[in-house]
């Protein structure tokens, strides 16, 4: 097949759905962010995209953030937090809100993974900014893990495509990482 051309306005598939927190005006808000990804190993650092949002105000003044993973059953909830904005609804009490270390990033109890993070840099781009964290607190439940591992099919989280707007949960298990494609070496 031959490949063709389409707009410059393309997404790598699929993205993460995830709620990041900030404390703003003195309580916690939480926006739906799906352009999120690890950045670097050692130390641990994620990094969020984010247009202007009310929650970036809450991330530069208090110099933290989270990063907490929903599963599908926080589906509604998640897509609630990116229609309404924290400067005309509260969102603080929609969720069961713990801290850890950092007191400017708040944590969701109902979330299968929550990362309090020590924002590191913030990167101003045209339209959004990159705000990069270095992770500092991680929770989750022993009914997530496997093995003492984050299991992917107990947390059961779910991702956004883009420009279609539609979510989908993960789906199964396609083959090992640094393992299969050592078959071509020989």
């Amino acid at each position: 097949m031959d490949k063709i051309k389409i707009d410059s306005n393309a997404f790598v598939y699929p993205m993460p759905m995830t709620l990041v927190g900030a404390v703003v005006d003195g309580r916690p808000n939480f926006l739906a962010a799906a352009w999120v990804t690890r950045v670097n190993f050692k130390p641990p650092m994620i990094m969020v995209a984010l247009g202007e949002h009310y929650t970036n105000a809450g991330i530069d003044a208090n110099g933290a953030f989270s990063v907490n993973v929903p599963g599908v059953g926080l589906l509604e909830k998640t897509d609630y937090c990116g229609i309404v904005s924290g400067r005309k609804v509260d969102k603080s009490k929609l969720f069961d809100v713990f801290y850890g270390s950092l007191a400017g990033a708040p944590l969701i109890k109902e979330c299968p993974v929550c990362m309090a993070c020590r924002l590191n840099q913030a990167v101003k781009l045209p339209f959004d900014t990159l705000y990069i964290g270095d992770i500092v607190d991680v929770y989750t439940e022993e009914r997530f893990l496997t093995d003492g591992k984050p299991d992917v099919k107990k947390i059961n989280p779910f991702t956004l495509t883009m420009p279609d707007n539609h979510y989908w949960r993960v789906g199964e298990l396609a083959g090992r990482a640094w393992s299969d494609g050592k078959k071509l070496k020989a």
